[in-house]
């Protein structure tokens, strides 16, 4: 579903991603883990074009997305989950999604994201500034839902959150991937992204220094403690 091969992404001379190499399979969720900095919203921005690869691929599917704008990479039904949710502090729920709404015959409306998140059904009328920053998020994720993506890339979801609101953000990724949408997730939260990644890909200074199976990494004392910062071993809970 998505490949990229040694791609460098700079901000002017600061070489962010230095050769990332990573592919996700069709309605799998794999994530990018490390600690902040590590260039992990740089990847998620090259991949959507905000931020285009100097060098490198990226391929969509079948079609390359390297220097592509990003308004024709959404239009092929690639998604964006944010950091930070960037929702529009003037505008309504029901607005938000109205906007972003993809027309379809079948997939994602407003109503299957109210199914998803009731609380923004009760909140559908209060701006985004209005929004606590757990509804945003549930706001954020149900926007790029209504645009029908085949691939969401969702870059920090649980930022910031309560742990109620990580568990909300949990249960909708798990229906994603239960309805066979693929998930690119980048997370700090390595605990959280375990329990839901079917491929896991540590970052540290631009480049993937470890992909596994989730059990895996977790198992691994030495990749947890140097590029995560997780010092309890545990068992991966599914």
């Amino acid at each position: 579903m998505l490949r990229l091969t040694d791609v460098h992404t700079y901000y002017g001379d600061s070489h962010v991603l230095q050769g990332v190499t990573l592919q996700v399979e069709k309605g799998c969720v794999a994530a990018v883990l490390g600690r902040n900095g590590v260039g992990k919203t740089t990847l998620c921005r090259s991949i959507v074009g905000f931020t285009p690869a100097r060098t490198g691929q990226i391929f969509f599917g079948d079609a390359e997305i390297t220097h592509a704008p990003p308004h024709r990479i959404h239009e092929m039904r690639l998604g964006l989950v944010p950091q930070g949710r960037r929702v529009f502090p003037s505008l309504t729920v029901d607005e938000h999604l109205a906007i972003a709404s993809a027309t379809t015959a079948s997939g994602w409306d407003i109503r299957r994201v109210f199914d998803l998140f009731p609380r923004l059904e009760e909140r559908r009328h209060h701006r985004g500034n209005e929004l606590s920053g757990g509804e945003q998020q549930m706001l954020a994720i149900g926007r790029a839902l209504v645009a029908n993506p085949l691939l969401v890339v969702m870059d920090e979801p649980t930022e910031g959150l309560s742990s109620a609101s990580i568990a909300i953000v949990s249960g909708a990724i798990r229906a994603l991937k239960a309805e066979g949408t693929t998930v690119l997730l980048a997370e700090q939260n390595a605990a959280f992204a375990v329990t839901l990644a079917d491929r896991v890909h540590v970052m540290s200074q631009g480049r993937i220094v470890h992909s596994s199976e989730p059990a895996e990494l977790w198992a691994n004392e030495q990749i947890k403690t140097q590029f995560l910062g997780v010092r309890l071993a545990g068992k991966v809970v599914t």
